[in-house]
């Protein structure tokens, strides 16, 4: 048993895992005091698995549908009460580490003064450049919650946990390492605007110049001025350039499904979707 162990509460890190042998031993090395590691992967074609495996880390393969079926999908299968979902290029900081203990101790000892969940902010690099601004610096997820009070939301892409209960925030941080280049970028910049505009079927009118024109420029413009990626120099155009473009061909494609059938109206319990996407960094959601 780890010496952290004793006296407290236990954790599973949860990792889902698609082809990420170049991150997956720094991604389990920064989650290695957690009791259980266990990383869901959705078929792999390199070594991630064997890589994983070699940890000690457990690991099951599933099938991939989306990232929050995935992950609904593994919850259940922890081992622990607690959990924190890490994603493969992310790295628990050692501050959130000892954080995440130290509220691990008190809801051993006394567990009505600890939250169900917890928000966790993270400092996101962009092709190894730090983003400090574009809207990115709000970034947060809830990313640590009692399994039997949380599970993530019906969506396709930019899905977060619903808390049956008490939500808090933590103070560390964890440090996301996004796309390495363009490649890996517009490879998943494709899959996730479809699934985007797959979302928005049911809750989106007409498609006409407002979308096409007026939400790409809107989201430029509160991330670029509004947001101050303009600080963060070359690499904060190309941020908020990217993410209005990304506003664009959600839209497009979503206009190219219209082409071939007339979708249902939008229905009141939908509409709490319609917001949801202008405050999101783009293609965020992990594998």
């Amino acid at each position: 048993m780890k010496p952290e162990t004793i006296s407290r509460s236990r954790i599973t890190a949860l990792v889902p895992t698609c082809n990420e042998e170049h991150n997956i031993l720094e991604c389990i090395a920064s989650v290695s005091w957690a009791d259980e590691i266990f990383v869901v992967d959705s078929f792999s074609s390199d070594r991630t698995p064997e890589l994983a495996r070699g940890t000690g880390a457990r690991v099951i393969q599933h099938e991939y549908i989306n990232s929050a079926a995935q992950k609904n999908w593994a919850i259940p299968q922890c081992r622990h009460d607690w959990i924190l979902i890490v994603d493969s290029d992310e790295r628990v900081t050692l501050e959130l580490r000892h954080e995440i203990i130290e509220i691990l101790k008190a809801d051993r000892i006394d567990p009505e003064s600890v939250k169900d969940g917890y928000r966790i902010a993270r400092m996101n690099h962009f092709m190894g450049s730090p983003v400090r601004y574009c809207g990115w610096q709000n970034d947060t997820c809830l990313r640590r919650f009692r399994a039997a009070h949380g599970r993530y939301q019906d969506r396709m892409v930019h899905a977060d946990v619903i808390i049956d209960g008490r939500i808090g925030r933590l103070r560390g941080k964890m440090m996301h390492y996004t796309f390495t280049g363009f490649e890996q970028y517009m490879n998943k910049f494709d899959r996730y605007t479809t699934l985007a505009a797959g979302d928005r079927h049911h809750v989106t009118g007409k498609i006409g110049w407002p979308q096409l024109v007026l939400r790409p420029a809107a989201r430029f413009i509160k991330q670029y001025f509004i947001k101050r990626g303009f600080l963060d120099g070359r690499v904060g155009l190309i941020v908020c350039g990217l993410a209005s473009f990304s506003v664009f061909m959600k839209y497009a494609k979503l206009w190219g499904i219209r082409s071939a059938e007339t979708p249902p109206r939008p229905t009141e319990e939908d509409s709490a979707i319609q917001s949801a996407d202008d405050n999101t960094p783009p293609l965020d959601d992990q594998k």
